[in-house]
């Protein structure tokens, strides 16, 4: 990879930092939320061997802990990082439980405005209808309890576990994301990223093409995360968010 891509990852790289320090040590329960100003390819675990493939992508090309396909952050999401104690009662009962909380507290920020969402219980996953999936991309497929806008995925979630550390992770999108940048960076035909619209929608187009208040759905992801891990803002550690 060259240095220019580095240099130009800004927040997905300090985010890929910030989660893999909560694995190695973390000491109580800690969330971040995270906003992109420069776009950046963040590969999953088993798409290791891409990133060796993209050493002369025009963006940064990173690599996270956590499974699924590859995300195009960007000024268009928000990122969400929550590490947990394995031990804490919304994570011990396993992977697919785990995701369970958050995708409901995600659904309920992001229900404002007249859009509606939901998180997409296990045994709903094959009523739910939706267009042949982009495996290869993170917002190409549909996994239990991620968040869903009529039927379309507005929010991906992943994880990582250890023996002591439960990190869940999110991207929530509030405006259509630059698909055609990324086929273009993977090397993926240009049809794929008509597929990936038809497989999502973001909080914008589901509220009609209304201006998106990145500070007030902030506030309130916040107030859900707070509400959902029953913990006062004071007791709760939260870092500042990216810029």
């Amino acid at each position: 990879m060259t240095q220019e891509p580095r240099r130009a990852a800004g927040v997905a790289a300090t985010e890929q930092a910030w989660n893999a320090r909560q694995l190695r040590a973390l000491q109580r329960p800690a969330w971040r939320l995270w906003r992109y100003r420069a776009p950046a390819v963040v590969l999953g675990l088993s798409q290791r061997e891409l990133a060796w493939q993209l050493h002369d992508a025009p963006l940064a090309v990173l690599q996270r802990r956590s499974g699924g396909g590859a995300v195009l952050v960007g000024p268009w999401m928000i990122g969400v990082s929550v590490a947990l104690p394995a031990s804490h009662r919304l994570v011990r009962d396993g992977p697919v439980p785990a995701y369970r909380w958050l995708g409901e507290a995600l659904a309920r920020a992001l229900s404002v405005g007249g859009v509606q969402c939901s998180a997409v219980p296990p045994g709903q996953l094959r009523a739910a209808a939706r267009p042949a999936a982009a495996e290869w991309a993170c917002f190409g497929g549909l996994s239990p309890w991620e968040v869903v806008c009529s039927g379309r995925k507005i929010a991906g979630l992943a994880q990582v576990r250890t023996a002591a550390v439960v990190l869940l992770v999110g991207g929530v999108l509030l405006q259509r994301p630059d698909w055609e940048l990324l086929c273009a960076v993977l090397r993926q035909p240009a049809d794929e990223a008509r597929r990936l619209d038809a497989a999502t929608c973001a909080w914008q187009q589901a509220a009609g093409g209304a201006a998106v208040d990145h500070d007030a759905l902030c506030a309130r992801l916040r107030a859900q995360l707070r509400a959902a891990l029953m913990e006062r803002p004071s007791s709760l550690r939260s870092t500042p968010r990216g810029s």
